[in-house]
């Protein structure tokens, strides 16, 4: 590099550091962001010190022909819910504004592609588990290894099936979502996501042509790789080019296409049945289709402006923001709002190595507290019960008295459930939040799992017994797919700040899939100790538990910008745990099973002490938000 290439770099940096330092947070932001309120850090600046900053960073980022522009999208920052008063805004840009809050599905083209895109990846994941679901009634006969209970060494047999379907779930949990952090360092959002479509193309089709148990157990755990990659890195994708009002709703996609992927399996499962030995190989080969998409359609998706705002791309972030949003102010605003809160951010989290990333997940309180609820959110998908279904649903009609062609059948009616009862959620997530679906659909999913198992105790091929237990496994997945089945990684994916998001993401899905390949090994021998009454009962009580976890770690996150939610996490667990104790469950108990209509709803934890983007959006959501509890 010669001298006047580093005289230029060390001219930027100075400029950087100017633009950055100042946007030191005043007493008044600090004092709030204590207090546990929900605060804009712009809005109490005058106009003269905003504009400065916004020149200092225009002239620090490279931008600064659209200078004139970024001021704009500044003061709507600032005050976003007065941008009709603002005489720096032409007719056109107000007009954008105020048709943005109106019309809150209205967004370009090219968001709606990136949000289909990414929802085709979880379709590879719900197509592979429904795969092995249906090869485990023929793949362990055609290895040797066969788990009928008068089969010798059947319970030897046993092991080994589990620990061929967990396969894929170790090695994400292990290794492949941790994999996400360097990929998506050097290869961005995109980039990590078209390697990982490849794995998933290769590896389904690799294991159809699989000549002993060894071999599909190797392919399976590079299957795992991609998946694991995969699952940390498409849901972050998905939540930072979503708008906050409807972030929710469109990150769920990736349960709603996981949820497509299971059903389009079982599908296949039972297209292929009868096409002899080599059935289950075109169960476990199927899997590749919806990679290919994916694969292809990665291509023509901007980048993630927050990714490349990390990198210090903001050029690129300005470009890829105007290609999501309709008019130039609104990416000017939101380049500027995401670039301030990332330096508040960046104060106090700073994740320079990726050892220092891993350890700042417990260390620092805010980052601590998202660690915890995402860890809790996705523990509890395993253990509502979940995928006993999914994995082995087929398996589990089986042993409940039907035979193996109406058990695919039976399956293929607990995949169209699945999928059909997730398109609630596309309204629920965003206007009763997350954390209100989560605590509604446990209890209910208990009691399901529970009659469904007492289900199992009637008389073995009576048609009561096939009815009663199809019928509340039925009921069962109606139960879970708007409430636990879209929630964990739309929550996982937008709890973390910046710095950790990938981290973050990663230690979430390790969580998730760590306790899937559990359950995937043990299941086959807890059905042959517990009989299927027994294993339905012991989920059902998992259920009970999980609900208590998140009613006590899990905070609320709706229609909140990603750097917003810091406010939320901001919160000590003490301070949560006393307010839902004593605050909470009191006016609850009173107003819904007391039934005390008169009961005055409790002060809210969490309130907003300035417009913030987030609030502007949703005004009518925010303004009921402040009405609930947090």
């Amino acid at each position: 590099m010669s001298a006047h290439d580093d005289e230029k770099k060390s001219s930027v940096e100075a400029v950087t550091r100017d633009a950055n330092d100042q946007l030191e947070t005043t007493p008044v932001f600090e004092a709030a962001h204590k207090e546990g309120k929900i605060v804009n850090p712009l809005a109490h600046l005058t106009k003269a010190e905003l504009f400065n900053q916004v020149e200092a960073f225009a002239t620090a980022k490279g931008l600064e022909s659209d200078v004139d522009l970024l001021k704009r999208g500044a003061l709507v920052a600032q005050n976003p819910a007065n941008f009709e008063n603002m005489d720096e805004l032409s007719r056109d840009e107000k007009d954008a504004l105020a048709y943005e809050v109106a019309h809150k599905w209205s967004h370009p083209f090219l968001l709606y592609l990136t949000i289909f895109t990414c929802s085709i990846g979880a379709a590879t994941q719900g197509w592979d588990q429904t795969g092995s679901n249906g090869a485990n009634l023929s793949f362990p006969d055609e290895f040797g290894i066969p788990i009928d209970s008068d089969a010798p060494n059947h319970e030897h047999n046993e092991w080994i099936v589990g620990l061929v379907n967990a396969a894929p779930y170790i090695s994400s949990a292990l290794v492949g979502a941790w994999l996400s952090d360097p990929l998506n360092n050097y290869l961005g959002r995109r980039g990590t996501i078209f390697v990982t479509a490849l794995v998933l193309i290769a590896t389904p089709i690799a294991s159809g042509f699989t000549h002993s148990w060894e071999t599909l157990f190797v392919v399976r755990l590079i299957l795992g790789l991609g998946m694991g990659a995969k699952g940390a890195t498409v849901p972050v994708f998905a939540a930072e080019n979503s708008p906050a009002p409807i972030r929710g709703a469109l990150v769920l996609g990736w349960q709603l296409w996981t949820a497509a992927g299971i059903f389009l399996g079982l599908c296949a499962n039972v297209i292929v049945a009868d096409t002899g030995r080599i059935a289950w190989r075109l169960q476990l080969g199927s899997a590749f289709i919806p990679a290919l998409p994916l694969a292809l359609g990665i291509y023509f998706c901007p980048e993630s402006p927050r990714w490349l705002i990390k990198k210090g791309r903001y050029e690129s972030a300005f470009r890829s923001l105007l290609k999501l949003r309709h008019n130039p102010v609104q990416a000017a605003r939101d380049l500027y709002y995401i670039h301030t809160l990332f330096v508040e951010e960046s104060k106090v989290i700073r994740g320079e190595t990726y050892v220092k990333r891993f350890l700042e997940l417990f260390t620092i309180p805010r980052v601590r507290r998202a660690t915890v609820a995402s860890g809790t959110v996705m523990l509890a998908q395993q253990m509502c019960g979940i995928n006993i279904i999914a994995f082995y649903s087929s398996t589990l009609f089986a042993q409940s008295g039907f035979t193996d062609r109406q058990a695919l059948y039976a399956s293929l009616g607990f995949g169209a459930i699945n999928w059909v009862f997730c398109v609630p959620a596309l309204y629920t997530i965003d206007t009763y939040g997350r954390r209100a679906l989560l605590l509604f659909t446990f209890p209910n999913m208990c009691w399901s799992l529970l009659i469904a198992g007492m289900g199992t105790l009637l008389p073995d091929g009576s048609t009561a017994r096939l009815a009663v237990v199809a019928t509340f496994i039925y009921v069962f997945a109606a139960f879970y797919s708007p409430g636990e089945g879209p929630v964990p990684f739309t929550y996982s994916a937008e709890v973390f700040p910046l710095a950790q998001r990938e981290q973050g993401m990663a230690w979430a899905v390790s969580t998730c899939l760590f306790w899937a390949a559990v359950l995937s090994i043990t299941l086959p021998r807890m059905l042959a100790v517990f009989t299927p009454a027994g294993v339905f009962g012991f989920y059902a009580g998992l259920n009970l538990m999980a609900f208590g976890m998140i009613y006590l770690l899990v905070p609320e996150t709706k229609c909140l910008t990603l750097e917003e939610l810091d406010n939320v996490f901001s919160v000590s667990h003490g301070d949560f745990i006393n307010h839902v104790v004593t605050k909470d469950t009191p006016y609850w108990t009173k107003r819904w099973l007391l039934w005390q209509r008169d009961t005055p709803k409790p002060e809210p934890l969490l309130q907003f002490d300035s417009p913030t983007v987030g609030a502007a959006l949703a005004p009518e959501k925010n303004s009921r938000r402040n009405e609930e509890v947090v």
